[in-house]
């Protein structure tokens, strides 16, 4: 155990009562009085079956470390407007959001303190993903891989870079298989995104939502998901859809982080931090994996290889410069996913 974590642990214990007493004094922040704290996790779309068990399993470790009860509020929908709405106002104390950027965006807002990816392992992201296809069950379009989503008669579901995080990994895991078929040849590249998105025929605004278009809604051939997503959805549909792992994806690293400022105004800020450090605990990691997300702890992962392909060949947000630089080639406004879909529409 580190120096950080163990200051971190003694802190979380001598500002138990502190948060208490705030929280006993009538503050708006938290509802229900009688001493119990309230916290705000606002979070992206797919981690609603995530955070309704873990919330379970945090709040029993809360008691049975403090003797203490604590309340969990959840907001969920696509990470970029999730970000936005906390710059603008919603009371988060903690953020467990799909990317890096859009947690970097509540940094830059001054409400997040910089470095703060060095506060738990793996650069803030106790669980990871990747990028992978669902589709009708028997495959009836034949799909193995990224160029089959360019056929004729092939209708694609997919979210929006523009409001979701995920939409921007299913985005990049594309681009990746694109540059290794043409051998690095980005206009080709570029011609194969335009054809993907030409067969894009619902865009949503967050990734729950487009399952629900390809699930519920029944529209489309294939949905480009997270990989939790189409675990989640073939377990709540059974023997209705198949899960197709394309040859290249992208390790996708969802991020969390404390919103310092507003959690720290409340007397939240120990217990917020205890909130995403358990999240690294055995019985968290096993809670991840049974809902679809890639433990960080090596070991627990491996212990479910049957449900993850652990061979597929995964780039990196490091392969593109970082967050940073890949929002000001694809995702910034005229940046390349918007000249892209000025071809898609005709505009250009």
């Amino acid at each position: 155990m580190n120096k950080k974590r163990i200051i971190a642990i003694l802190a979380f214990s001598a500002a138990l009562a502190v948060a208490g007493a705030l929280a006993g004094c009538g503050r708006s922040d938290d509802a229900g009085g009688g001493g119990t704290m309230t916290l705000t996790n606002v979070s992206y779309d797919p981690t609603r079956e995530l955070y309704k068990e873990y919330n379970e399993l945090f709040q029993q470790h809360y008691r049975e470390t403090t003797g203490k009860d604590i309340r969990i509020i959840q907001s969920h929908g696509g990470s970029g407007s999730q970000a936005r709405s906390v710059i603008e106002g919603s009371k988060a104390d903690v953020v467990t959001l799909a990317l890096a950027h859009d947690v970097s965006l509540i940094e830059r807002a001054g409400l997040i303190h910089e470095g703060w990816q060095g506060d738990f392992a793996n650069d803030s992201a106790p669980y990871t993903s990747t990028i992978v296809f669902l589709v009708r069950k028997g495959n009836p379009k034949g799909i193995r891989d990224w160029d089959d989503l360019v056929k004729p008669g092939v209708s694609v579901i997919t979210p929006d870079p523009k409001s979701s995080g995920g939409a921007c990994w299913n985005f990049l895991a594309a681009w990746s298989w694109g540059l290794d078929h043409f051998g690095g040849n980005e206009i080709k590249t570029r011609a194969f995104m335009t054809d993907l998105y030409r067969n894009v025929t619902v865009m949503d605004s967050g990734a729950r939502g487009s399952t629900t278009t390809f699930v519920e809604n029944g529209q489309g051939d294939v949905l480009i998901a997270w990989e939790n997503e189409a675990l989640y959805s073939m377990r709540e549909y059974p023997d209705k859809f198949d899960l197709v792992v394309p040859s290249i994806s992208i390790l996708a690293q969802p991020s969390v982080a404390v919103v310092d400022r507003l959690a720290r105004r409340k007397g939240h800020e120990e217990a917020a931090h205890e909130y995403l450090a358990y999240l690294y605990s055995d019985e968290a990691q096993e809670l991840a994996a049974k809902n679809g997300f890639r433990p960080s702890n090596p070991d627990i992962l491996r212990r479910y290889a049957d449900r993850f392909d652990l061979k597929v060949k995964l780039t990196k947000i490091s392969d593109f410069g970082g967050w940073e630089a890949a929002y000001v080639k694809f995702f910034n406004d005229d940046a390349l996913f918007d000249k892209i879909m000025a071809d898609v529409n005709g505009d250009a």
